[in-house]
């Protein structure tokens, strides 16, 4: 996960999208194994993002 973060931060900074965008499926994949393995769904990150922005 933090080798596919660096990516994108890289390509971030860069003009070609598709790199970009390319990056970003990667990390986004990454995270969501990574979800998985330690026992956790998406949904779970959702339900704390919604406490944080009650207001």
């Amino acid at each position: 996960v933090g080798e596919e973060a660096v990516e994108l931060v890289i390509e971030a900074k860069d003009n070609n999208d598709d790199l970009f965008l390319g990056e970003s499926a990667d990390l986004l994949f990454h995270y969501l194994m990574l979800l998985q393995a330690k026992g956790f769904e998406l949904r779970d990150v959702i339900s704390v993002l919604k406490t944080r922005h009650k207001n």
